[in-house]
């Protein structure tokens, strides 16, 4: 193994991708051949690409995205009606500068939450912060942090995310409660943050889930008036797959 001052140095200052490639480098046969301006940048690139993938892998856990999905494996052959043009806009992520929102719309099956998930993986990509949650399961944890004092913590997350993902909305209508810190969320956020949002309903139906028409007036004024919207239809892909795996 290589032992160099200069890789200790590297080690000792945490420049761990400098250090690699220094070693590498150091080892090859190539190493003559460059010089000082080429060995610097080469170990530069290094680091760098090191630091962004450490940041990707940690924003990533922290987004607790439901599933592993990547927009370059959206599947635009299905036929479920998804806008290839319109998503392809979406997954360049000016939405998410300009802080709109997104409302991902269609029956159960059709990929709404696998969508969700692409753009969340692809905006941690991005080096925004992202946070996922199922809509009925966030509800349930705002009403248990309500009573051991976590409530404006997790409410301070929430807001603070670029992008937050509301999946699985409008599965039940809201209570008070619910339809409360539905409306603070969406008011910290709206104007400054984005929000996707996956719903089986159709937007005309969600009034009705809110239930109290003052609520939900003010929150879907600030959730739905600047959401770019995709309409899915179709069969479940999974229903699909299972027929296409019983013919072969």
């Amino acid at each position: 193994m290589l032992k160099h001052p200069t890789l200790d140095q590297l080690h000792a200052l945490g420049l761990h991708g400098m250090a690699k490639a220094f070693a590498e480098i150091a080892a090859g046969a190539e190493a003559d051949g460059l010089g000082h301006p080429e060995w610097l940048g080469l170990l530069l690139d290094r680091e760098a690409s090191l630091r962004q993938d450490k940041r990707f892998a940690a924003r990533l856990r922290l987004a607790k995205l439901r599933q592993q999905a990547c927009v370059e494996d959206v599947d635009y052959r299905s036929p479920r009606g998804l806008d290839r043009a319109l998503f392809q806009k979406l997954i360049e992520g000016d939405w998410i500068d300009a802080h709109d929102n997104l409302a991902l719309i269609g029956p159960t099956g059709v990929g709404k939450s696998w969508l969700a998930s692409a753009l969340g993986n692809k905006a941690c990509r991005d080096n925004r912060s992202v946070l996922y949650q199922r809509v009925p399961r966030l509800f349930e944890e705002l009403a248990l942090a309500r009573g051991d004092g976590r409530h404006p913590r997790l409410m301070r997350a929430i807001g603070r995310a670029d992008l937050l993902i509301l999946d699985y909305w409008g599965l039940e209508p809201l209570n008070a409660a619910a339809r409360h810190d539905l409306l603070e969320i969406l008011e910290e956020r709206y104007g400054r943050k984005s929000t996707v949002i996956t719903s089986q309903l159709p937007v005309d139906r969600w009034h009705e889930i809110i239930g109290d028409p003052t609520y939900a007036d003010a929150i879907l004024d600030r959730l739905v008036h600047n959401a770019h919207r995709v309409e899915l239809t179709g069969e479940s892909l999974r229903r699909t797959r299972t027929k296409q795996t019983i013919k072969a």
